[in-house]
């Protein structure tokens, strides 16, 4: 990916890249290792609160966990900036996690960890496009309703 690229697509989409994200326990955000990256889960986070706290199915719509995933792939791009200096090296987005903080009988994991995959694929073209899972969980750090994991491929 060319870097200057990925930052005219954003704006383009008038997304703005927020700061590389801090580790909030005992873990690194992006750990390199050989020709990947592990980004650590991300949160969706807007001005130090958590974007629709909540579970899915109780006091979250599918759009507003949606947005919430959109909001934690922006920070793992963040993550992933941070960590490697530059897009760069990236060459695609091989796997994207998505956890949903659900009600037991909630299933429509798929369409809320679509924020995730649908903003990747539309910042990064052919590059974000990504094998995915979309995992149901009782809760999240922070009382998220949403959290995203990647793995990347790097040149």
């Amino acid at each position: 990916m060319d870097d200057a690229s990925v930052l005219s697509r954003l704006a383009e989409l008038g997304v703005e890249l927020p700061p590389p994200p801090e580790a909030l326990a005992a873990y690194v955000p992006v750990r390199r290792v050989g020709g990947l990256a592990f980004v650590a889960g991300q949160v969706p986070m807007v001005d130090g609160a958590v974007l629709h706290p909540g579970r899915l199915g109780e006091d979250v719509s599918v759009e507003q966990g949606a947005e919430a995933a959109r909001r934690a792939a922006l920070q793992a791009l963040a993550a992933l900036r941070g960590a490697l200096g530059t897009f760069d090296p990236i060459e695609a987005i091989a796997q994207v996690t998505v956890f949903v903080a659900a009600t037991p009988g909630f299933a429509e994991h798929p369409q809320v960890a679509n924020g995730a995959s649908g903003f990747l694929a539309d910042v990064l073209g052919g590059a974000g496009q990504h094998a995915r899972a979309a995992v149901g969980v009782a809760s999240l750090p922070l009382g998220a309703s949403v959290e995203v994991a990647m793995t990347v491929s790097l040149a």
